[in-house]
């Protein structure tokens, strides 16, 4: 029996962070035994912020590097770069004839990047859902495992997959959402200010790169309030936060303490960020150290890039064949 096709991807820019590793690449690590799974580095959505030619390199096997060292395994899985792939591209342009204007410009992506860079609202921010369409649908993936700011897109991928089918032939199914479970993780950021960010607000984020006295000194200054005033009272949305971190770094008796001491107000906010501090330094070393382990020795991330486009171009390339047969534009 075939295995089920998975495709994810995460764009090459910034460092990874517990965000990237709770809410997606944990589960990628999941996938790798019970899926076909295609997950590449979005180093072509990189280019809507026009990153400097000389950190795109490094970001790309940094991002790979530490996709590895969390747990995905090259053996298993089709771990390429995004560029490595022509076909990707190719669909991309055919897929666009299929794309309009109007429904491209009222995506909130979009128009939340439109306020953030207004001397740049290029080409390739408008049609941003495209490209990602393409990456899903070159591999006729039918999960995709996103978070919620990106099911829009996914969304509209089924719909470029709609109109293909419509108007030349059924061919691409139509890709869903996948988590493993029914509410993905959320991180946010240690100031409350929402999720963790490779770019909003870099003190409020603990990166897989964070060296263990980093990690510390952003948990302590953790957003905390005064504590409970009655018991078992409702948690502020950043305490919740700090309690999912120490749920996901700690000990279960550990949080439980801290919990019973929330609950009969007499928690002391400090204790606690100490105790999440060493914990999560704890848990993000191994990670950290792997990944500098693995940048030290480019030949052999060249190497894994080099055979995961192997396999994802084997794939691709059977969907363009196929595309362009029922395009006609197969001379």
């Amino acid at each position: 029996m075939s295995k089920e096709i998975v495709v994810s991807g995460i764009r090459s820019t910034g460092h990874l962070h517990l965000g990237n590793y709770f809410g997606a690449i944990q589960n990628y690590v999941k996938m790798q035994d019970g899926y076909n799974c295609y997950f590449f580095v979005a180093d072509y959505h990189s280019l809507t912020t026009h990153p400097d030619p000389k950190d795109l390199r490094e970001n790309v096997f940094r991002v790979l590097a530490e996709n590895i060292a969390s747990g995905l395994d090259p053996e298993k899985v089709a771990l390429y770069a995004q560029s490595d792939v022509p076909e990707i591209p190719e669909l991309y342009l055919m897929l666009n004839m299929l794309a309009y204007k109007g429904e491209l410009e009222k995506v909130p992506t979009f128009k939340d990047k439109v306020r953030q860079q207004p001397d740049n609202v290029n080409a390739g921010l408008l049609t941003y859902p495209v490209l990602m369409a393409s990456d899903i649908l070159i591999h006729k993936a039918v999960k995709v495992p996103v978070g919620k700011d990106q099911e829009q897109h996914l969304e509209m991928a089924r719909n470029f997959a709609q109109r293909f089918n419509m108007r030349y032939g059924d061919y691409f199914p139509e890709p869903q959402v996948f988590r493993f479970n029914h509410d993905a993780v959320k991180i946010m950021a240690l100031d409350g200010s929402g999720k963790m960010s490779k770019s909003e607000n870099v003190n409020a984020t603990i990166f897989l790169s964070d060296d263990d006295d980093t990690i510390k000194k952003k948990i302590m200054k953790a957003k905390t309030d005064a504590g409970p005033t009655e018991p078992n009272a409702a948690m502020p949305d950043y305490i919740q936060n700090l309690f999912l971190l120490m749920h996901l770094s700690s000990r279960p008796e550990v949080v439980d303490i801290y919990r019973s001491q929330y609950n009969n107000c007499n928690i002391r906010y400090g204790d606690m960020k100490k105790q999440l501090a060493e914990d999560m330094a704890a848990f993000v070393r191994p990670i950290r150290e792997r990944a500098v382990e693995l940048q030290k020795d480019e030949a052999a991330l060249r190497k894994i890039l080099k055979e995961g486009a192997e396999k994802a171009r084997a794939s691709a390339s059977q969907t363009i064949s196929g595309a362009r047969k029922l395009i006609g534009i197969n001379y």
